[in-house]
């Protein structure tokens, strides 16, 4: 692999190692919604929940949509989703003490 891909992806998720990013990450995948929900619905400053959102958004991980005064923001790519299920499914795992990977007896 590309050392400039791999560069990529260690970036890319540093992206993701803010739980609040995560929260919102969670909140986008029902589809598009404006700063001030997620401020809401977060029960966060508007002013943190944007600044999460230009990092989402500079590194790909989001697109915007203006409609009149509103910014609406989406996940870029489904496949985000996908593979944080996956991680967050592992993860679990892990904590429950069992293996993520089970190794077959020969």
């Amino acid at each position: 692999m590309k050392k400039e891909i791999l560069e990529f992806h260690a970036e890319f998720c540093k992206t993701f190692s803010n739980p609040k990013r995560l929260e919102i990450l969670n909140l986008l995948k029902a589809g598009e919604v404006t700063v001030g929900d997620i401020a809401r619905k977060l029960k966060a400053p508007k002013a943190n929940v944007s600044q999460h959102l230009t990092v989402m958004r500079m590194m790909r991980i989001l697109k915007t949509r203006r409609d009149g005064t509103n910014v609406y923001y989406r996940i870029a790519n489904t496949k985000i989703i996908q593979a944080c299920s996956l991680m967050q499914v592992a993860l679990a795992q892990l904590m429950k003490g069992v293996p993520v990977v089970q190794s077959k007896k020969r």
